[in-house]
């Protein structure tokens, strides 16, 4: 590799590097945030929480690598023209795959880290994360329990918990249960807590009042010092057994059990899944492709022109846009799993060509300046409407 070569991919390496991480930071913090409650709520330690939030990272790392490796290229040869270095080296006699070798080498490298991971990585994690899940839920307090909220436990049945105290302790417990036809059952105890008993759970009050009340108006009330109401008849069904599609190998996919209640309620959900993992690891060459088209040339700085990092995302978000409607359209027409894959490789064929005939990608800059004339002419039109309205409501007073 010659050393310019060297140089180029070193500084896009580097730029990849960081993009990735913060990208990764910004979104991995979303997805924690959604999930924070139902760890805390459990009751479950911090292991536990970092042991789920590591989990999540597999499960977006396919979908944020081809962005950073976009910006990357886009940044590194965007500053690379603003320092006249691609100037340099065109003027040198270098040939324009000098600065699309080390590109497509980073581009490559991504590719492959993004097959293993949702090919190898990704499913095992889904698997151990939803387990987790379903663990954490299985604990009643972490399915019903939250301070100062009504939880639907089943259809007639509703739980509210006023405050938790120190030893597991709840305090403030009001049960309404209308599951029997023609009775209401409203229990409400200053006291409580979850008990096990073996395999099955009971929540146990105690200082508390029964009320009864009947289809005929009847009320009765029931004072009682210490009460059990079984949990084992509403156990929480944390469906950890349900593999989803994407939780599921990709050997499984490739030969799916016939019989796998997943299955035969959507099997156009597996055949999408699998030619996802097929098909979404050509994004970061895609990307790569259409950065270099877009900014890969030496160009004046007196041209006008949208900021080449911007043209490449908008390029790039359009182009993943068309893989997600495919994918969404393909559980229930097999027809578009050719647009699944016809979006990435169409897509890079395309950069390809304006790369060979030397050709510049830009978005239409000319319509972006007739749009943004149209929508000022219209905001302008639409304050003197609102100036002459004014004007004429305070004429007619």
């Amino acid at each position: 590799m010659k050393v310019i070569e060297r140089y180029i991919l070193q500084r896009a390496l580097v730029l990849f590097l960081a993009a990735l991480v913060w990208t990764l930071a910004i979104v991995w913090t979303t997805q924690v945030l959604a999930r924070i409650d139902l760890v805390t709520d459990s009751g479950q330690s911090a292991f536990t929480f970092f042991e789920v939030a590591a989990l999540i990272l597999p499960t977006i790392i396919p979908i944020v690598v081809p962005f950073a490796v976009a910006g990357a290229v886009a940044q590194i040869l965007s500053t690379m023209n603003a320092d006249s270095e691609l100037v340099v080296v065109s003027a040198s006699g270098a040939s324009r795959l000098t600065v699309v070798k080390p590109i497509l080498i980073l581009a490559v490298a991504a590719s492959i880290l993004c097959f293993v991971v949702q090919n190898g990585i990704e499913p095992y994690a889904r698997q151990k994360n939803r387990d987790l899940v379903a663990s954490a839920r299985a604990d009643f307090l972490s399915l019903v329990i939250q301070e100062g909220t009504f939880r639907k436990i089943e259809n007639g049945l509703f739980v509210q918990v006023g405050e938790r105290l120190p030893g597991n302790q709840l305090g403030g417990i009001f049960v309404a249960d209308t599951r029997q036809q023609g009775v209401d059952l409203v229990y409400y105890a200053k006291r409580g807590a979850v008990v096990d008993q073996g395999d099955d759970k009971a929540l146990l009050m105690s200082d508390g009042v029964i009320q009864r009340k009947t289809v005929d108006g009847d009320i009765s009330l029931v004072r009682f010092t210490s009460y059990a109401f079984d949990l084992s008849a509403f156990g929480a069904d944390t469906g950890g057994g349900f593999r989803l599609p994407k939780d599921q190998t990709t050997q499984y996919l490739l030969n799916p059990d016939p019989n796998d209640p997943a299955h035969k309620k959507e099997p156009g959900a597996f055949r999408t899944e699998i030619n996802k993992r097929f098909s979404e690891w050509l994004f970061p060459i895609t990307f790569a492709l259409i950065a270099l088209a877009v900014a890969g040339d030496a160009r004046s700085h007196r041209e006008a022109r949208i900021h080449p990092l911007v043209t490449t995302i908008c390029i790039a978000l359009l182009v993943r846009w068309v893989a997600f409607f495919a994918e969404g359209q393909a559980k229930t027409d097999p027809a578009y799993l050719y647009v699944m894959y016809a979006a990435p490789i169409g897509m890079a064929l395309l950069a390809a060509w304006f790369i060979k005939t030397q050709r510049s990608m830009e978005l239409p800059i000319g319509w972006i300046d007739r749009i943004v004339s149209l929508a000022r002419r219209a905001s302008g039109a639409f304050a003197s409407f609102r100036v002459r309205a004014v004007n004429s409501r305070g004429g007619s007073a």
